[in-house]
């Protein structure tokens, strides 16, 4: 067998293209699961790491299509989003079901934890009674074994009537045979999509649908008919993909409602019948055996979320995560600095060699080069740092255990718990939280938690705390890391007071219940996750930084360079905004230096480094004799520093988080409100801190 990789389609960046076949050799396969079965990994096994990723059209719901080779074909494998149902009560439910109802898929691999199998088995008999080509694909079968659950293949195949392969996707055992059968199948006609028997009632009313289905859709008319019945949205959900008339669509449309009052109970006993197919399949073909690895699973589970040992192991382990960041990032960032400002006198030597005026050879040596040294040597290590290690907090499953958690503070909050996840998300990239709200099904609670989640610093903000932090008040070291885990607690409580706020306001409703699955704690493949996140994570937040931070460069260097009565434009911006700085504690070189970190947080000390020093260039740290005297001697103390400190974590987003806001949010009102709410909550934070400082005489 031969694997490869390739992008599928067209528009990479909207991901709105629909999938198509190249070739007429082509195969689209669908690839469903549930959540935490190891579908994606199975994706990425099948497939390589150079996939194709976007939305689906019309839905904020991600997407991932690859490809592999294998016999002289191709095959388009779409990665569907993990969902336990077809039974379209979210957007992920609909697209799956839509996507394998309605794409013209050759064939659906369903993925399957092999150690739960009658949960599991919920969505491969709804999708059976779609299709008959379908294989099921036992995953985690290692894990499964490990826990002592064997199942009877053969059995489980004979009564699916549909191939069942056996794989640990994790360690690339099966993949042979899952394509191998894959592409048998897809050769074959496929068996007779599986007839689920229902209640009396509800039979009564699929047979009249039926009638009035047949031949009008590309679904079996049962299937279609389930789709109806199952689905809020009623005919609309069919109305795309319907043949028949608009007078024949009318006519089922008066059969739904007349069964208005009984359309719940219909739905209920449709689920309750697949869970009992689900049962009775699995009778006589799971075996357990007594498994020390279960018990011992619990007993670590009891201890991660414990009323008592859950919270204060969370803290711990995110202030080991910082102390590492800290320590592991300030070698490679001096490299890195050494690197650029060499290469910053390589660049400047090259533009005088070919007579570059001198204007655009400043502008682009100390404005746009600078800033983008500046960037990539403060941002890219701790990220190459972090980003691992908050990846491998996530596939060893710990991640599920926060939100487990928080889940009840969330709900507190009337906020949703997944939010918790989406939260953990921005402490790498804010922008990449918000991306992350599309789990939350609920819209009003997915815009809390677009509104509040730049509550939390990310990677662009933490050099900030970092430095403040151990030039004021901790020193470096553990003191540090436990100082900045304190403020991290902090950025929490602001987002849990933010989302109350805004749950009683602006969105004002009650929370919605979640299913949220601790999925079992697994041994993580560090070289892999490592690989994964440094491409997927940390590169392409880089990449976004840098875009935005060389066009930030050149404003900044006109700013400073640009004279008005004697003084720089700098100058005067941090003349106007000097009152209200001062009644938060600070100064107006201080806020303009966070203006001016709109593109990238990262420039934000070198700013004020530079006004402070009255320089036209950024100033770099490793330059300065003593940033503390620097900063001390124009006012600087404990309280300034601690305002400041406050003030990172609650001011507006950076410039990619706004646009993504607004293309999550599709509203210019909401972007503004997520600019406007955590920078009015830290002014008024710092406002009042300065205030009782003052009054109390403490850190004048």
């Amino acid at each position: 067998m031969g694997l490869s990789s390739a992008s599928i389609g067209r528009g990479a960046a909207s991901g709105d293209d629909i999938v198509r076949r190249r070739s007429e050799t082509d195969r689209i396969i669908a690839l469903a699961g549930n959540p935490n079965v190891g579908k994606s990994t199975l994706f990425n096994a099948l497939t390589g790491m150079n996939q194709h990723t976007g939305n689906w059209p019309g839905k904020t719901v991600a997407s991932a299509r690859g490809s592999m080779h294998f016999a002289d074909r191709e095959y388009i494998l779409v990665d569907l989003p993990g969902t336990y149902s077809l039974l379209a009560h979210s957007a992920e439910e609909e697209i799956a079901r839509d996507f394998i109802c309605f794409a013209d898929a050759d064939a659906a691999v369903i993925v399957c934890d092999a150690s739960m199998l009658e949960r599991n088995l919920n969505l491969v008999l709804q999708v059976l009674e779609i299709t008959g080509r379908a294989l099921i694909c036992l995953n985690l079968a290692d894990e499964a074994a490990r826990r002592g659950i064997h199942i009877d293949r053969e059995a489980l195949e004979a009564r699916l009537s549909c191939p069942v392969v056996t794989t640990s996707a994790r360690d690339k055992k099966g993949l042979d045979t899952l394509t191998c059968r894959l592409d048998a199948l897809c050769d074959s006609e496929g068996s007779a999509p599986r007839r689920i028997q229902y209640g009396s009632e509800t039979e009564e009313l699929l047979a009249i649908l039926e009638a009035k289905l047949d031949g009008k859709c590309a679904v079996p008319p049962r299937a279609a008919a389930v789709m109806l019945l199952t689905d809020e949205r009623g005919v609309d959900a069919l109305s795309p993909h319907f043949r028949g008339s608009e007078s024949e669509l009318a006519e089922i449309g008066a059969i739904l409602a007349s069964f208005a009052d009984k359309m719940d109970a219909v739905a209920d006993d449709i689920a309750r019948s697949v869970s009992r197919e689900a049962a009775s399949i699995c009778r006589g073909i799971v075996r357990r055996e007594k498994s020390s690895v279960t018990a011992l699973d619990r007993r670590i589970d009891a201890i991660l979320t414990g009323k008592i040992t859950g919270f204060p192991i969370m803290l711990l382990l995110l202030a080991l995560v910082f102390w590492i960041t800290i320590k592991g990032a300030n070698y490679p960032s001096e490299l890195l600095r050494g690197f650029f400002t060499a290469a910053e006198g390589w660049l400047d030597t090259g533009l005088v060699s070919v007579g570059c005026p001198d204007f655009l050879r400043e502008l682009t040596v100390y404005g746009a080069f600078r800033v983008l040294g500046w960037v990539v040597a403060v941002m890219l290590p701790p990220m190459a740092i972090f980003f691992p290690l908050f990846t491998l907090l996530e596939d060893l499953g710990y991640l599920p255990r926060v939100a487990f958690n928080l889940d009840r503070c969330f709900k507190g909050c009337h906020a949703c718990g997944k939010q918790a996840l989406t939260m953990c998300m921005g402490f790498g990239c804010n922008a990449a939280g918000v991306v992350g709200c599309r789990i939350i099904d609920s819209p009003r609670e997915r815009m809390i938690a677009i509104l509040t989640n730049n509550f939390v610093p990310c990677n662009g903000r933490l050099p900030i705390l970092v430095s403040i932090i151990a030039l004021f008040i901790a020193g470096s070291g553990i003191a540090s890391a436990l100082t900045l885990t304190f403020f991290i607690i902090l950025g929490i409580v602001f987002t849990l007071i933010a989302s109350r706020l805004l749950s009683a306001t602006l969105l004002r409703g009650m929370p919605s219940s979640f299913t949220l699955e601790l999925p079992p704690i697994r041994r993580p493949k560090v070289w892999d996750t490592i690989v994964r996140s440094v491409f997927d994570r940390t590169l392409s937040v880089l990449g976004r930084a840098v875009t935005a931070a060389v066009p930030a460069g050149c404003i900044l260097w006109l700013a400073s360079n640009l004279q008005i009565g004697g003084a720089s434009l700098i100058a005067h911006i941090a003349a106007a905004l000097d009152p209200i700085g001062r009644f938060m504690g600070m100064d107006g070189v201080i806020l303009t230096a966070f203006l001016f970190g709109l593109p990238a947080n990262e420039i934000v000390i070198p700013v004020m480094l530079m006004i402070y020093s009255s320089g036209r260039q950024l100033v770099d740290i490793a330059m300065t004799e003593s940033v503390f005297e620097l900063l001390a001697a124009n006012g600087w103390s404990t309280l300034t520093a601690v305002c400041v400190l406050l003030f990172t974590l609650m001011h507006w987003p950076c410039a990619t988080t706004v646009m993504t806001i607004k293309k999550e949010s599709g509203s210019l009102l909401w972007t503004a409100a997520a600019v406007l709410l955590p920078t009015l909550m830290g002014m008024l934070c710092c406002a009042l801190t300065a205030a009782a400082a003052r009054m109390l005489g403490i850190g004048v």
